[in-house]
């Protein structure tokens, strides 16, 4: 232009413009796109769509990252409901009663009184082998060797049951809270 007030006209009204069609034109085409208007006066008046992209571009970046992470925390989460509902069914006795339905409540009666019973069994079966024999020494040989017993005592037992020597009850100085010695 020629007439400089023209110019000036025309630059001041036009950069909005300019920025704006630069800006559809980067959004539309995905183009880098910079501009810098210089004016009279020594300013500058620039556009950059570049930044942005890159802003937008990280941005998306975080974005695709946080939705993996989601979807890898969302699988290990059906996992983990799966892994439960197979461990509630292996277990279903190992639940809080209050969450067992009636027929689940009625097994497990059943194999409480069950184990019971098998408890009860070993019990006795434990205390019939603990029970000490009444094992009769053997003395084998002639008169003179007839000390020498050919059996031997259980030494399991005797780590149980320490030897206790036969006592006369009657015999105890507190029996029956008085003094039966004198």
């Amino acid at each position: 232009m020629s007439n400089e007030s023209n110019l000036q006209v025309t630059f001041s009204k036009r950069p909005c413009g300019l920025f704006k069609k630069a800006s559809k034109l980067c959004t539309l085409c995905g183009v880098d796109v910079a501009l810098v208007v210089p004016s009279q006066n020594n300013d500058t008046m620039q556009f950059n769509e570049a930044r942005r992209n890159a802003n937008v571009n990280e941005l998306n970046d975080q974005l695709t990252q946080i939705n993996n992470t989601l979807d890898d925390v969302k699988k290990h989460g059906d996992e983990l409901r799966h892994l439960h509902k197979e461990i509630k069914a292996l277990f279903w006795w190992a639940c809080p009663i209050g969450g067992m339905n009636r027929v689940e409540l009625e097994f497990l009666k059943k194999a409480s009184k069950e184990l019971k019973n098998l408890v009860a069994q070993h019990v006795i079966g434990i205390a019939i082998q603990d029970v000490p024999s009444q094992t009769l020494p053997f003395f084998a040989g002639n008169a003179s060797s007839s000390d020498i017993p050919l059996y031997m005592s259980n030494p399991r037992q005797a780590q149980i049951f320490p030897p206790q020597l036969p006592q006369n009850h009657m015999l105890q100085s507190n029996l029956f809270g008085y003094n039966n010695i004198r």
